[in-house]
Parts: C-alpha cells; sequence; structure tokens
C-alpha cells in the first residue's frame, strides 16, 4: 500500500455507472488525490440486503458495474483493494440453495455453519450467553430443508448473511478460489471483512479468540503469496486491536474518529496523545466509513477504562445527535433497522455541525498521526446526511451512503472547503517528511503539535484548541510543490 491518502467508495455512488467510469473519474477530476482505491462491494448482486455484503456470487462483479476485465484496466490507474467477506455469504447462493435442495448430500454441504457444528452435544445457557454479538438477537436462524428437516445454521449478521465453516475443505477452497479471482485482477490489497466472527468454538466469545487470530494470520499468509496485502477489519476493545496489529500486515484505527470528537468538542487532545502513544503504526486510519462512527472502538470492556471515559463518551454522542440536528438519533440504535448497536450513523461534517473549519482541522489530524489515511467518499465532499435516502430504507447506515450524480460531484469539488482538502490531500501525498517519523512534541491538553522529519525534510502540525486555529509549515520541497498554493491559509512552506 502507497503511503498516500486512499479512497473508499462504492462505483455506483460517485457519479458513476460503472467501473469504466470510475477508471475516467479517476484520469481526470481525482487525479493525483488518491495513491489507492478500496471498491466497496462490486460482486453480484450490488442491491442485496447489506449493500453488497451479501454476495450471492462472490467472483461475479454485478453486470451491471462491468466485469473483470474492467475491474483490470482500473487496476492500471491506481491500486484497488477489495473486500474478501470471509464470514458469510447470501442464503440466495447457489452453494446454499443446493445445501436446502440437498441437504447433506449436497456438495456444498460442509461449507456452511450449523449450531450443531460447534455445539453437537448442545449448548448450555452460558455458552449461547457468552457468545460476542454484534446486533440484539441470537446468531441463529432455522432453515426447512426440501425433506422437511429444520436446520439451525449461524447467522451472525441477517438471516440472508450465511456463515461459513472456513475450517472444512470446501470453506478453504472457497476463499482460496476468490483469492485466485482477485489475483488475476490485478488486486493488490483485500480488506478481510467481518474476520473476527470467521472462528466459533464452544466456551469462547466465538469473537476475536486465539483460533481466530490464527486463520487471520493463515489467511494473510495465503494472499501475501499472490503479491496481495491484508488489512482486518475489527471493531473491538482498543487492546485488542493493538494486539492484532501485531499479526497483519494492516489494521484500521477505529478509535481516531471519535478520539477526534472528543479532541475538537471538548478542546482537549488529552485522550488522543494517550493514544497515540500506543496505537499501531501499521493502521490505515479513517474519520468515517460506510458504516457508522464506532463507540466500541473507544470504550470501557468488563470494567477495562478505554480511551475516553464512558461518561464523556456519553456526552460526545450527545453532542453529536444535537450538532446533526438530531438527525443522527432517526438512524442510530434501534431506530432505524440497525445491526450495530454500537455504532453511532451520521456523516463526519453533520457530526462536527458542518463546521467547515473544525473539518479541515479533523482531516489534518487524520492525515498527520501516525498511518495511511483513508477518505470515505462522503467525506471527500464533507457530505451531510442524506435523509430522503434513509426515510426510503430505513437502513440507518444509508444516512451516510448517499448517491452522488456527476453534477454534484463536479459542484462539490468547486467548493471552498473542498479545494482546502484537496490541498491538504495534495500535501500529505507528496511532502517527503510523511516517510520519516512521527513526533508527538508535547503540549498543554489544549494544544496538539505533531512533527514529522525525514533527514533534512520536515512537516509540523499545531493546533490551538482553545481558539480553534491551526497552522501547517513544512519544509520547502521541490516535487509538486505547487500543489500547495491550493491549501492557501492552510500551509506555509518554511526555509
Amino acid at each position: 500500500m502507497k503511503n498516500k491518502v486512499q479512497l473508499i467508495t462504492y462505483v455506483d455512488r460517485l457519479g458513476c455507472n460503472n467501473l469504466t467510469d470510475l477508471k475516467n473519474l479517476f484520469q481526470k477530476e481525482l487525479k493525483g488525490l488518491f495513491g489507492g482505491l478500496h471498491i466497496l462491494p462490486f460482486y453480484y448482486p450490488i442491491d442485496g440486503e447489506d449493500a453488497g455484503f451479501d454476495p450471492i456470487n462472490h467472483e461475479l462483479i454485478d453486470p451491471r458495474l462491468g466485469d473483470w476485465e474492467d475491474l483490470k484496466e482500473l487496476s492500471q490507474e491506481v491500486d484497488i483493494m477489495a473486500d474478501l467477506i470471509v464470514n458469510h455469504v447470501s442464503a440466495k447462493s447457489v452453494q446454499f440453495q443446493d445445501y436446502l435442495e440437498k441437504g447433506t448430500a449436497s456438495e456444498y454441504a460442509t461449507l456452511f455453519l450449523s449450531f450443531d457444528t460447534v455445539f453437537p452435544n448442545g449448548a448450555s445457557e452460558a455458552d449461547i450467553l457468552g457468545i460476542y454479538r454484534p446486533r440484539p438477537s441470537l446468531p441463529f436462524t432455522t432453515f426447512k430443508l426440501k425433506d422437511g428437516s429444520s436446520k439451525l445454521i449461524w447467522t451472525t449478521f441477517t438471516s440472508n448473511q450465511i456463515d461459513i465453516d472456513v475450517a472444512t475443505e470446501v470453506g478453504v477452497r472457497y476463499l482460496d478460489g476468490i483469492l485466485d479471482t482477485f489475483q488475476k485482477a490485478g488486486i493488490t490489497m483485500i480488506r478481510l471483512d467481518a474476520a473476527g466472527y470467521a472462528i466459533k468454538k464452544q466456551g469462547t466469545s466465538c469473537f476475536m479468540t486465539e483460533e481466530t487470530f490464527e486463520f487471520i494470520g493463515q489467511l494473510s499468509e495465503k494472499a501475501k503469496a499472490k503479491g496481495i496485502e491484508a488489512l482486518v477489519e475489527i471493531h473491538s476493545y482498543y487492546k485488542t486491536q493493538v494486539e492484532i496489529a501485531k499479526r497483519v500486515d494492516y489494521v484500521y484505527d477505529f478509535a481516531l474518529p471519535v478520539l477526534v470528537l472528543d479532541t475538537l468538542f471538548n478542546k482537549n487532545a488529552g485522550s488522543l496523545k494517550k493514544w497515540l502513544a500506543v496505537s499501531p503504526r501499521n493502521a490505515v486510519t479513517v474519520l468515517d466509513t460506510h458504516d457508522g462512527i464506532g463507540i466500541v472502538d473507544v470504550a470501557s470492556e468488563n470494567g477495562k477504562p478505554g480511551l475516553i471515559d464512558d461518561a464523556v463518551l456519553n456526552k460526545i454522542v450527545e453532542q453529536i445527535h444535537l450538532n446533526s440536528n438530531k438527525d443522527s438519533l432517526k438512524a442510530t440504535g434501534a431506530a432505524a433497522s440497525n445491526l450495530d448497536l454500537y455504532q453511532v450513523n451520521c456523516t463526519y461534517f453533520d457530526a462536527l455541525g458542518r463546521d467547515e473549519n473544525a473539518y479541515l482541522m479533523a482531516r489534518a489530524i487524520q492525515f498527520f498521526v501516525p498511518g495511511v489515511p483513508q477518505i470515505y467518499y462522503v467525506g471527500l465532499f464533507a457530505g451531510e446526511n442524506d435523509m430522503e435516502l434513509l426515510a426510503k430504507t430505513n437502513v440507518g447506515r444509508d444516512i451516510n451512503r448517499h448517491y452522488y450524480t456527476k453534477s454534484e460531484v463536479n459542484a462539490h469539488l468547486e467548493r471552498p472547503v473542498i479545494k482546502a482538502l484537496k490541498g491538504l490531500m495534495l500535501f500529505r501525498n507528496n511532502h517527503p517528511a510523511f516517510d520519516g517519523g512521527f513526533n508527538l512534541i508535547e503540549t498543554a491538553a489544549n494544544s496538539l503539535h505533531i512533527k514529522w522529519v525525514n533527514n533534512e525534510d520536515w512537516a509540523v502540525l499545531q493546533i490551538d484548541l482553545a481558539a480553534m486555529k491551526m497552522e501547517i509549515t513544512c519544509s520547502s520541497y521541490k516535487k509538486n510543490a505547487e500543489t500547495l498554493v491550493v491549501a492557501k491559509n492552510l500551509v506555509t512552506i518554511s526555509h
């Protein structure tokens, strides 16, 4: 992965109809802004119950978007990351339908995880209550087979997302086949989606167990042998993230979004600095994603303190709701068919009350902390909550999944705040200091001072939280120095 700003987007929500349109966007309007592109699920179908995360066929690009040759052409323009959905497949898939038809005689019978696979002698109340769940209901669904028998199948997320048994020979072949397809298409990085739930074992939480770590490590090694790096997506207690990072290529810094809000809301960078002292350096940093703003990543767990005191965290959530005119309340928790009760659904721009100064400050922090920064397509345009889409689907996360038209894309790129953001992105992509060492300068809690040094090159971010002002200074450099003009009033070149 290049140490440059990455974009994460759906193919059809960025003013594009297909992969060819997306390639043209990178050749023109977005040229030079991104070092990599994470394309959210483009498999058949993209409009399932979970926006592509419930693939009927993981090795078929939805024909409405193009085919694998189109993706390979796009990979010549920008490095591509794709989702490897390791935990489940659609109930409408050929494999699961064959199982419902033939039962144990199906060649795919061992691909799917049933209740009795994990609990052959039944489960105690403690076993069931001990299962870590991303949703309030139990992770099982009863399915009726053609012969009239019924089977209790693991469905961690929804009843349309059937958990696969990654430990069986059929399960191994299933994932290996996807990796082979990715390699041929020129994909150089994968995001292991929902990997923390992939291994279920009686007597455990069935989430991020030692066996899960081993599975992630083995799958990452298989990918690496094919020239593919792996990014692991796990929402969990912050110390768990630190441990995961030691075993994989990259992890998300899911703690950062709320820590930045805490810093800007409370004019106090203390919690953020605490995290930066221990945060993984092999991180992909985010402020916003296709999911909500994660709370569990900074919260306490089983009496162990989190990165932010729970009372302060509750006030941050309340402030998000207030800043968004309570629109986020309509999309969060049990309000709108949410799977993830530990996330707040809201665009990051609305979470900041549409304060452009605070938004640019948040992005500057993201670009200066350790890791490779990734920007969500809605965040690229400082997007606002899509209440119309939320009302249409009643899916909480759709508040932050707007379908932009081409004209909207062009209009947003001309906004002063987006021009300033583009300038910061070009600065982060091109200044050589960011390939050097990270230094967190000791300051009072109401200020933040970060410096990057690479031999003679350096870049500094200083933020006065009390005054809500920031200053970026840097050594002069030849390559693309003119791009700093775009970020006028934000970046000062020192000699």
